[in-house]
């Protein structure tokens, strides 16, 4: 936690600081080893059904090639975003480099909504001018790619509930293996009823349901990109906590943003007119903050005085 106080006395502004760290999460960093083992992984099976899917003559095969290339880049920059996030401020990137997770997970879901407009264009295709195709090298090929997806998945299910570029490297492998799933089906049909139509309408059921996974991802990362308070965070509790704390009279200039996928940073200024409360105060504060809502970068300004009207007090200021 972190909390600052700024104490008007005598004309003079004295400010103090308070660090710790608790409360903070590093998701990411923590997740290197699956980035490395999921982009290895998956960077290999797609060339693998690229050249399947030619041989086959399978153009479901090569879309889902491509909708794999494009969860391969998503992984290397939700991984760089993992890697930068731990870069150590600078006079000018004051936060450091850490907001880059949120920028990341937001190309993520543009990624995966981009691959659902080439599978629609691709199945759009087929279904007009349908072509045979080698069904059995298709479920072969596909099933490897159920195997690889879901593994990858797994790696990276531990910490989708904790951090939004996490939860969006776990939604693109469980996509993909959803995509190879459709693919083994619509092949195992059309061996059997030689129906070519079914392999588009699979694919039309496969990014319907891809996009009302992805949704919520782009929604979020959208949201955090706009420095809006995290959708896990209640900012009428919040307001409600600081406004109930002894002393406090009333509050303004209260913002909450996230400075990650995992880190949320508050200000506030509290007005206060008994007098400055102390450092134990800010300390339990900042504490109960992070505490309570995962709030680890709160920064609480006290004004004593109702008599000085702030310049940021209407709520419409910013």
């Amino acid at each position: 936690m972190s909390g600052s106080q700024h104490h008007h006395r005598n004309g003079h502004d004295h400010a103090h600081h308070q660090h710790d760290h608790h409360g903070h999460s590093h998701a990411p960093a923590d997740f290197g080893r699956a980035f490395a083992i999921g982009i290895a992984l998956n960077g290999g099976f797609v060339l693998v059904e690229g050249v399947f899917g030619f041989l086959a003559n399978s153009t479901a095969l090569l879309a889902d090639a491509g909708h794999n290339l494009s969860d391969v880049l998503g992984l290397a920059v939700a991984w760089i975003a993992a890697i930068l996030a731990k870069r150590p401020p600078t006079s000018r990137l004051t936060y450091g480099l850490r907001s880059s997770s949120i920028l990341a997970a937001l190309a993520n879901a543009v990624l995966l909504l981009i691959a659902c407009g080439a599978i629609i264009l691709e199945a759009a295709q087929r279904l007009i001018a349908p072509e045979p195709v080698a069904t059995g090298t298709i479920m072969v090929v596909a099933l490897v790619g159920i195997a690889i997806n879901g593994f990858t998945a797994l790696l990276f299910a531990g910490g989708r509930d904790r951090d939004l570029n996490i939860r969006g490297a776990y939604l693109h492998m469980a996509a993909d293996a959803a995509v190879s799933a459709g693919v083994v089906m619509s092949g195992f049909l059309i061996a059997q009823t030689g129906w070519l139509w079914l392999d588009p309408v699979t694919s039309f059921g496969i990014v319907a349901v891809i996009v009302a996974g992805t949704w919520r991802l782009l929604r979020e990362s959208t949201a955090m990109s706009l420095a809006a308070v995290p959708h896990r965070i209640d900012p009428v509790a919040v307001r409600a906590f600081l406004v109930g704390l002894p002393g406090v009279a009333s509050i303004h200039d209260l913002h909450i943003w996230p400075m990650s996928t995992t880190e949320t940073a508050l200000t506030a200024h509290l007005v206060m007119p008994a007098g400055h409360p102390g450092d134990s105060f800010l300390a339990q504060t900042c504490g109960e903050l992070a505490h309570r809502f995962g709030i680890g970068h709160p920064t609480l300004q006290i004004e004593l005085s109702r008599d000085v009207r702030c310049a940021l007090e209407p709520d419409h200021i910013v």
